[in-house]
């Protein structure tokens, strides 16, 4: 009994306890006072390459004081109008303002009836019905509209994005001033918390965005006079002006913020923030407390890092700009045609299992030249997502045609990669073009997070900032090429091992998967490594052969609830500002705002089946195991006849892939990464396997006859 319950209590051993000492660091100190007022100006639209030192000299100059990183300005609708960018600043949460009709091109100007009975303050009359009951009602994320001006005594908002934005949930504004006056030192000393709308900088033409970045730039010189003494003054970018979202700027300046990368808790990478962070940086600049379960943002801070010349520091967030912009669209394109391509493959592998079973135990069979044709595009699709990850290296964004130039790296590599696996030693043997091409992807995905993850970063096999999801650590695409290599890559290593070993081979390479992926400090997925523990329970319980008995699979769900609750335990532990999607979720359940959160995630779900190429990979990867190689003469039966840990770690994958899709509201997503791996490689699996077959069932030599005399007879 003890050696049966040996792997798994190894799992919970090993996983949750290194896991628990990785996982729990010192609380980070909460940040301390550190203004008098705070001022916040939006100028939406304005990103890094509208500054200049020319043509917005006083941008340049505050950028070169303060601390500067790039905006993320996701809210609760997309694109995010200007309108919905400061319903959000004011909100602290993803909101939005209702729309009558669907944003196809520009975003209409920001149009709000903001009326002034006292000549002091302002009454915003659509307010409740345009957002407060909107946001409430309407949409999953459950943002009030003036929560941050709620949360301190009064107000000053300069012109109607900024009224939005100062608003309380009832529609006053406490000060108000259509524009900026010319001495605006008093006003602006009025309250502790202002904020100003300097205009929109929109268009596609350099010259027009010019000229409205130097108009906002010429009011900003008015805000710099007029700044109260320690104040903190945020200049942030605050939304997108048209369908195609891009990266803001984001600029603080004051006592504390000299000099350095803009970041949060919420990016938990240097020079990025969300425009959910403004909120409550404000309220922690003023020692103010912050409404918890209203904001989802958390307190921006300055960490240093940043190029000492200024023009070298905005290279990066620009770059950063640029390369988020592109991989909108090359992404669409590559996991577009990987799909296409995978399906022609899918077609073209059908007849070639069947003609191969017919072959079984021919030993004059010859192997088709078009098998082999076939064999390096298996293995070329399979390598696709890697390489495309890996093509990241190479900054193809900078050109004039980036999609063309990323295809073009990305068939050098492939063509490397794919010669390297043909001309491998290995090549020939049954499992070697599996083993091969998962550690591959194992490989790739892991040496990423632990340099940061910065190829996943804005990456087309990555995640984009622009959607606000992730912003550091393992992405989806990069977690089911992971998972895929991990399970399927310890189950060949495992098949090697004599069958008592096989289960510890197994819990090893899967340990440091999980590993990998559930550190705050690499992959920062919590889910994900829940996802994976529960794979490799259920491959380690399978690795020797056999079926899932209800003793193994009671074994291996006590791991997983374990470790599950191990994590959980972590995550409830540390600092709010720290804690994962898991943390979160629980505290949420514990608040009493779970059925929000499920309602937000069974949306995710939805989009992301309906929305996503990765949706085609994993229908064409499932239609393809289902009608053909799990057929009794796709070859895959016998394969994993052959090699239980294979077949393990393949029902691994299976039971991640679900669990994890579920949980952290990708729907198909992490299935179709996965299948981009791993349904290739099973099909040049089955197809070896059959060609094969005789090394398997080659019936015993004949014995001799022997006569009388002792001679065997002719």
């Amino acid at each position: 009994m003890i050696r049966r319950l040996a792997p798994y209590l190894l799992v919970v051993l090993s996983l949750a306890g290194g896991l628990a000492a990785l996982s729990i660091r010192p609380a980070t100190a909460e940040p301390k006072r550190s203004a008098d007022y705070v001022v916040v100006v939006g100028i939406p639209g304005l990103r890094w390459e509208d500054v200049t030192e020319q043509g917005t000299p006083n941008l340049w100059r505050l950028a070169g004081q303060g601390s500067i990183g790039s905006l993320s300005v996701r809210s609760a609708l997309k694109p995010t109008c200007p309108v919905d960018g400061w319903l959000t600043l004011g909100a602290g949460n993803f909101a939005g303002w209702r729309r009558g009709t669907p944003v196809t091109g520009a975003c209409p100007p920001l149009s709000v009836d903001v009326q002034r009975p006292d000549g002091i303050g302002a009454f915003l009359p659509d307010l409740d019905k345009q957002a407060v009951q909107y946001n409430q009602q309407s949409l999953t994320w459950g943002a009030v509209p003036g929560a941050l001006p709620e949360a301190v005594r009064c107000t000053v908002a300069v012109g109607p994005g900024a009224a939005v934005a100062a608003a309380r949930p009832y529609g006053r504004v406490d000060n108000y001033e259509p524009q900026l006056p010319a001495d605006a030192k008093k006003l602006l000393e009025r309250c502790t918390l202002s904020m100003v709308d300097l205009g929109t900088v929109s268009g596609d033409d350099p010259a027009v965005r010019q000229t409205a970045a130097a108009r906002a730039d010429a009011a900003l010189a008015r805000v710099l006079a007029a700044r109260p003494d320690k104040s903190l003054l945020l200049v942030a970018g605050l939304a997108d002006t048209d369908q195609a979202s891009r990266l803001h700027v984001a600029i603080a300046d004051g006592p504390g913020w000299q000099g350095g990368w803009l970041t949060s808790p919420s990016t938990g990478r240097d020079g990025y923030v969300q425009l959910v962070d403004l909120a409550p940086t404000a309220l922690t600049a003023l020692n103010k407390p912050r409404p918890g379960r209203l904001f989802v943002g958390q307190p921006a801070t300055s960490v240093p890092g940043r190029p000492e010349q200024l023009p070298d520091a905005v290279t990066f967030p620009a770059d950063a700009d640029r390369e988020a912009g592109a991989q909108e669209t090359v992404a669409t394109w590559f996991f577009g045609v990987l799909a296409v391509v995978q399906l022609g493959l899918a077609i073209a592998v059908v007849p070639l299992l069947r003609k191969a079973r017919r072959h079984v135990g021919d030993e004059e069979h010859v192997h088709r030249p078009i098998t082999g044709i076939v064999e390096i595009l298996l293995v070329a699709s399979a390598l696709a997502i890697p390489a495309a990850l890996v093509a990241d290296l190479v900054p193809w964004w900078r050109g004039s045609q980036p999609g063309w130039l990323f295809a073009a790296v990305l068939a050098f590599l492939l063509a490397a990669g794919t010669a390297a696996v043909r001309f491998a030693p290995g090549f020939r043997r049954t499992l070697g073009p599996l083993a091969m091409v998962v550690t591959v992807a194992a490989v790739v995905v892991g040496l990423d997070l632990c340099t940061g993850a910065r190829l996943q970063l804005n990456g087309v096999a990555g995640y984009s900032v622009l959607e606000g999801n992730r912003y550091a650590g393992v992405g989806t695409v990069g977690l089911g090429v992971f998972v895929t290599g991990v399970l399927l890559g310890s189950g060949a290593l495992a098949q090697r091992f004599a069958r008592p070993w096989r289960p510890l081979v197994m819990v090893a390479a899967g340990g440091i998967g999980v590993f990998l992926v559930g550190s705050p400090f690499l992959g920062a997925d919590p889910i994900g490594a829940v996802a994976l523990t529960a794979g490799v329970c259920i491959a380690t319980a399978l690795s020797t052969g056999g079926w899932l008995t209800l003793g193994r699979l009671a074994a291996a769900t006590v791991a997983g609830v374990a470790v599950t609750s191990v994590f959980a335990w972590i995550e409830m532990h540390r600092p709010p500002a720290e804690r994962g999607s898991l943390g979160r979720f629980v505290e949420a359940l514990g608040g009493g705002t779970g059925g929000t959160t499920l309602q937000r995630t069974s949306k995710s779900i939805l989009d992301a089946l309906v929305g996503s190429p990765l949706t085609l990979l994993a229908l064409i990867g499932a239609g393809l195991l289902w009608l053909a190689l799990l057929r009794t003469w796709g070859g895959l039966r016998r394969a994993y006849g052959l090699y239980p840990s294979v077949r393990a770690g393949a029902i691994g994958i299976g039971v991640a892939v679900v669990l994890g899709g579920v949980l952290g509201g990708t729907g198909l997503d992490l299935a179709g990464a996965a299948a981009a791996v791993a349904v290739p490689m099973a099909a040049l699996t089955a197809l070896r396997v059959l060609d094969h077959a005789t090394d398997f069932t080659r019936p015993p030599e004949p014995v001799p006859e022997v006569d009388a005399q002792g001679v065997g007879a002719a």
